[in-house]
């Protein structure tokens, strides 16, 4: 009978041996064991696929034909600037929406049961520029197994440039990180395939973890993706316009991409409602097993909104995707139902935000709080009474 594993599709088969030598989790309880049995039920029972739904590949065509048009008609049909700024904004948002919502699944292994159907559409990231092969260490090991815990999850790594975590060093500018950091996350994508890979790539580092000696298909895969993401984003454009258009536009869209996904991440793990524990010291456990700590460190957020889950490729249910990385992400509103009622009976906290706007209000506030220099209240020393 086939059992759902509670973590990511590249992290260890028992999340209390974890990769890192400083964090581990204990072993499954109550919960953990109740939700399997619920999801395996769910899947069993009704007789469902976990992947190759139907509605994902009718998916993945729409997202793809949308970016093949929305380029098509910006390098060859476009001629006044209005149009331009339409379609590379539609560009941005279409590739925003391919690495939610295929690329992302396809990474995870949820995408399909067939590991050259998962490989092909995994390279839906490489066209972007962006190597698939440190995404999904950087992504599917070290944040999915070690969510919001400074240090270990690389997602919460901005630099001295924002304060992202409770446990990180406070900057003078950081008081101002609540208006300035929105502009920064359209910089996402020039700086993922002009920096961030090669640098790891270099170091064979992601932040304090090792990344995987990639083999020679992997460097292979790497280049071609860089040649190929430059031919369709600036040399064919090239052909046909002056190139500071090509520059502006191409900035544009992915401009637009990293606004999008930049804000769409960080909904689920910069808010007032999630937790960020704290490492424990070297030969202890977190004090919550794996699953419990993911529910504490991930927030749903307009789960009711049918065409925003649809664009989002489910990221609007980041804890389900976080306990059911390998099941597609169409089946996630389904599950939140499933985890809400078992965590309800097990005293477990589930957390989500209603809308999308209240959610993005509440990444607002998380910023501005850690950006804000801590108050300290000088008490006034009473002298104690002697008693005679």
């Amino acid at each position: 009978m086939f059992s759902v594993t509670l973590h990511a599709v590249s992290a260890p088969t028992d999340p209390s041996q974890s990769p890192s030598r400083t964090v581990r989790f204990p072993g499954d309880g109550d919960f953990s064991r109740a939700l399997k049995k619920r999801v395996n039920a769910y899947f069993d029972e009704g007789g469902r696929q976990r992947r190759d739904e139907p509605a994902m590949f009718l998916k993945s065509a729409v997202l793809l034909t949308w970016f093949v048009a929305s380029w098509a008609l910006l390098v060859f049909a476009a001629n006044t600037v209005w149009q331009a700024v339409l379609l590379s904004m539609s560009l941005g948002l279409a590739i925003a929406g391919i690495g939610m919502a295929v690329q992302h699944d396809a990474n995870h292994g949820s995408y399909s049961k067939h590991r050259s159907v998962n490989t092909l559409f995994s390279l839906a990231l490489d066209t972007m520029g962006v190597s698939s092969f440190i995404w999904r260490q950087k992504h599917n090991v070290f944040h999915h197994t070690f969510t919001n815990i400074e240090g270990v999850d690389f997602d919460l790594d901005f630099g001295n440039i924002a304060r992202l975590s409770p446990e990180q060093r406070r900057r003078p500018w950081h008081r101002f990180q609540h208006l300035y950091i929105w502009g920064l996350y359209g910089l996402l994508l020039p700086k993922w395939v002009l920096v961030d890979d090669f640098v790891v790539l270099a170091t064979k580092k992601l932040g304090s973890h090792e990344l995987a000696e990639p083999d020679r298909a992997d460097l292979v895969r790497f280049v071609l993706a860089k040649v190929f993401f430059f031919g369709w984003a600036i040399v064919i454009p090239a052909l046909y316009h002056p190139i500071w258009q090509v520059f502006l536009f191409l900035f544009l869209a992915s401009y637009t991409m990293g606004v999008t996904l930049g804000v769409v991440f960080q909904l689920a793990h910069c808010v007032e409602d999630a937790d960020f524990p704290k490492a424990p010291r070297a030969g202890e456990r977190m004090n919550d097993e794996w699953t419990v700590h993911q529910m504490a460190t991930t927030v749903d957020f307009a789960r009711s909104n049918a065409v925003l889950s649809w664009y989002l490729g489910g990221l609007n249910f980041q804890v389900e995707h976080h306990l059911f990385p390998k099941v597609s992400h169409l089946h996630y509103p389904a599950l939140s139902k499933i985890v809400e009622e078992v965590a309800r009976k097990h005293g477990v906290r589930y957390r989500s935000t209603r809308t999308f706007s209240a959610s993005l209000a509440s990444h607002y506030r998380h910023l501005r709080a850690l950006g804000r220099r801590p108050i300290t209240i000088a008490l006034p020393v009473v002298p104690a009474v002697v008693a005679p």
